[in-house]
């Protein structure tokens, strides 16, 4: 059973269930549009993901049908209880809407994307910053920024090349064009589509199946898979994946997990 953490707010929904984080866009009647109280939701479900050594991962979805239609260029602060601390928030950490949409600071833990519906702009932008996507099979994807004289500030036009081919991303980013489910599937965008309805149950299993496994493992090949891209030259990458990677080797969890292949048991890490 999730439990709601006290660092929800009014558009952005933040429950715990074991060691998963569950991070839900709570704006339907908007369709799930960014709004200043969503983005300060975001920022500090990543913030506590990074800090709460009891958290393995988290999901990201969108309460509703769409998963997020992009900024709300309408919408300021809204009034509300919170009102005054989403704005101090704002005011004091000038790069709070970057690192809410993945771009900048990221946690060193995976997240996991369920998408129904459209998840178009800001949906796909942050859909970028994700490891493991997982989209219904009426998702549709898109970064159509180009079609309303505007840009695709969350780096869609740096990291989409690296995460599909070129011509592809560049069909989807100068076209402004809608990308299917199974196109998204095919193309490598997202890891598994689900039936309408089911991408947070799959997104689910995924992180269930995560969370067997060792986390101080699973926060160090993350932060690898995070930090050291094509970009990185071969003999740099090897040196900085032997940095992050040789401590594991000393945790009490790769003793307990090899003693527990020997007994021919399921091992039980403790994120030592």
């Amino acid at each position: 059973m999730a439990e709601e953490l006290n660092i929800s707010t009014k558009n952005c929904t933040i429950e715990k269930e074991g060691h998963i984080m569950i991070v839900t866009l709570n704006r339907p009647e908007a369709k799930n549009a960014l709004s200043p109280s969503m983005l300060v939701g975001m920022y500090k479900a990543w913030r506590k993901l990074e800090e709460d050594d009891d958290l393995y991962c988290a999901i990201l979805t969108g309460k509703g049908d769409t998963f997020c239609a992009g900024m709300d260029l309408k919408t300021g602060v809204e009034p509300g209880e919170d009102a005054e601390e989403i704005q101090q928030l704002m005011q004091t950490i000038p790069n709070l809407h970057w690192q809410a949409l993945l771009r900048e600071d990221r946690p060193s833990k995976p997240i996991i994307l369920a998408v129904e519906g459209y998840a178009l702009a800001g949906g796909t932008e942050i859909l970028q910053g994700t490891d493991l996507r997982v989209g219904a099979e009426d998702a549709i994807f898109g970064v159509t920024e180009v079609a309303r004289g505007l840009y695709p500030m969350a780096a869609s036009a740096i990291r989409l090349r690296r995460q599909i081919p070129y011509c592809l991303a560049a069909e989807v980013l100068l076209l402004g064009r809608h990308v299917t489910a199974q196109e998204a599937l095919q193309w490598g965008l997202i890891n598994r589509v689900a039936p309408k309805g089911k991408a947070l149950d799959e997104a689910l299993n995924m992180a269930r199946q995560l969370t067997e496994n060792a986390p101080l493992s699973i926060k160090a090949i993350t932060r690898t898979l995070r930090e050291i891209d094509e970009s990185v030259p071969e003999a740099e990458s090897l040196k900085r994946q032997d940095e992050i990677g040789w401590p594991i080797f000393t945790t009490e969890d790769s003793k307990e997990g090899m003693k527990a292949f020997k007994e021919k048991r399921k091992a039980v890490f403790k994120g030592r």
